[in-house]
């Protein structure tokens, strides 16, 4: 069928000026289309993608020290039996977010469901809960010996819970903790989605469960796919949460090879091999995307999605809601409220917080704008600008949140110490290792977003002589927004929860809550650990909760 375009024509001058898209996707040649704007583009990309660089050049060159005895370590018998649990709980715990991720992302976004908005920031808030202090409170609650079998034993006679340490604490504690990366992803991909296509598969007869299954899911795709990225990711490099679980992923004989002290050498060679693992999930994760288009196909300004009439499904769909919130939020929330009033009881002040307050709100917010800076001709290389070498410099950016804080810590430790000694032990030198770390969670819902903006916007714009900069102001960023900020606010939350990096690289007498919380967690001072444990959840869901609230 002929397409026929809605643009004005273009006259000979402004057809030179006009932006010009490759259709041909990874299959295409190394470089893009040599504009100007794209390579202003490359080279800014180029050089996040050189930042991301960084960690693995550290590791290489202390794996390199190592000789062959970097091939034994990794041959060991304790290395090789942490991959079958390291992959067990990564697949498990991205399966099950994405199986609570999407239900409630489309309950809070398209149904009827009393309270969507309030629903849509609790079920979010857990995502600024530490992974290290919500596996705590869970064995605290619900081990053999915890707050619940106490509660439990004046009227049921119940004298000890069935064990929760190992997998099932893990798993439990890192999908209650990190579902929340899915759902603002699928949720953002939900309110850009064009709603006049589901109304068009029910004209066509098809009820809402098979409108969902044949055009609200395949659309949900590239969001899916970023959120469960982030999740596995995420679980890969996780420390505190299977530490207090006692579960031995691979993450966690890199930390015990690197507290050991006695040869880093031999933990750079691990952390390599961590490296290939980000690497395979990448490929997986492009494997997966494929090549359709998820730009709005009507003409005219986007609207809002008609909510949905549960009916009779209203009280299920409550019912399952509230299961999520109570054990991700309610159940970890009155764990802290109870150490807290012992905390009062035994010391009776709260200590002097806001100094380590206004800290980690200033450093938390500068790694965001940075990230989100920095994310940007990153994003716009992969979708608007497709070639090998776009695919690769957005891949590097995944690099980095694979390692754990530690590793890119002592990397930029070696490079400040040796190359950079103006920038060693100061706040620019943190904010390089919050961007490494947490970059992709920005890329991932930029990118996703910009999927969703049809490129005959920025067409007709380049058509009416704006230059690049000006359709990117004019066009781009305002229907960019909403992802960018989903993405922004998740580097802002992570970055006040993070602890190994911001242990290594803060300043000499600089703390933060996340730092105060292990402190007090590592000397076994549960109930002084309470107070900034809170204040830290407090700070954090002001601006998930601007977000999620904040409807188009």
């Amino acid at each position: 069928m002929e397409t026929v375009s809605v643009l004005p024509a273009l006259t000979g001058r402004q057809r030179q000026r006009s932006l010009t898209f490759p259709d041909r996707g990874s299959g295409g040649n190394w470089l893009p289309q040599w504009e100007l704007s794209t390579l202003l583009l490359l080279l800014a990309g180029l050089a996040v993608g050189l930042l991301m660089l960084l960690p693995p050049a550290y590791l290489l060159v202390r794996a390199s020290g190592a000789g062959w005895a970097a091939f034994d370590v990794l041959f060991k018998s304790s290395t090789i039996g942490a991959f079958g649990p390291t992959v067990l709980l990564a697949g498990s715990v991205t399966l099950a977010s994405a199986l609570i991720a999407v239900p409630l992302a489309w309950l809070t976004v398209c149904s009827d469901i009393p309270g969507r908005r309030l629903w849509s920031v609790l079920a979010a808030l857990p995502l600024v809960l530490p992974s290290y202090v919500a596996a705590y409170l869970l064995a605290s609650i619900l081990g053999p010996k915890g707050l619940a079998q106490q509660a439990l034993e004046p009227f049921l006679g119940i004298t000890r819970l069935p064990e929760i340490y190992g997998f099932p604490g893990a798993f439990l504690s890192l999908t209650l903790m990190s579902y929340p990366y899915t759902l603002l992803s699928v949720r953002a991909g939900l309110q850009r989605m064009d709603p006049s296509m589901v109304e068009a598969a029910r004209c066509l007869g098809q009820s809402p469960w098979q409108a969902f299954r044949r055009v609200t899911l395949p659309h949900l795709r590239p969001a899916l796919i970023a959120g469960s990225l982030l999740v596995s990711l995420y679980v890969v490099r996780d420390f505190g949460a299977v530490s207090m679980m006692r579960y031995n992923t691979f993450t966690r004989i890199i930390y015990i090879q690197y507290r050991s002290f006695l040869d880093r050498s031999q933990a750079a060679s691990l952390a390599l091999v961590l490296v290939a693992v980000t690497a395979t999930i990448l490929y997986l994760e492009f494997r997966t995307r494929g090549r359709a288009s998820y730009a709005r196909g009507s003409v005219g300004a986007p609207r809002k999605t008609r909510p949905v009439a549960l009916g009779r499904w209203r009280w299920p769909a409550l019912l399952f809601m509230s299961a999520v919130v109570c054990g991700a939020l309610v159940m970890p929330a009155a764990g802290l409220a109870y150490w807290l009033l012992r905390g009062l009881q035994e010391t009776g002040a709260l200590g002097s917080l806001w100094g380590t307050a206004w800290n980690s709100l200033v450093v938390s917010l500068a790694a965001a704008l940075v990230a989100t800076l920095l994310a940007l001709p990153v994003a716009i290389l992969a979708v608007r600008r497709p070639g090998r070498l776009s695919q690769m410099v957005e891949r590097l950016t995944y690099v980095g949140y694979a390692l754990p804080g530690i590793v890119i810590a002592l990397a930029l430790v070696f490079f400040g110490a040796n190359y950079a000694t103006g920038i060693y032990q100061t706040i620019p030198l943190l904010l390089g290792g919050y961007v490494i770390l947490f970059i992709p969670q920005v890329v991932g819902t930029t990118r996703t977003s910009l999927l969703q903006i049809p490129k005959s916007l920025e067409e007709a714009g380049r058509s009416l002589g704006h230059s690049h900069l000006a359709v990117l102001r004019l066009v781009t960023l305002p229907l960019l927004s909403p992802g960018m900020a989903a993405g922004a606010a998740l580097v802002f939350l992570t970055c006040m929860k993070e602890l190994p990096l911001t242990l290594i690289l803060s300043p000499l007498g600089f703390r933060t809550l996340a730092t105060g919380v292990w402190g007090n967690i590592s000397e076994a001072f549960f109930a002084q650990a309470a107070a900034p444990a809170l204040l830290l959840v407090l700070l954090s869901s002001v601006p998930l909760a601007l977000l999620t609230l904040r409807e188009k």
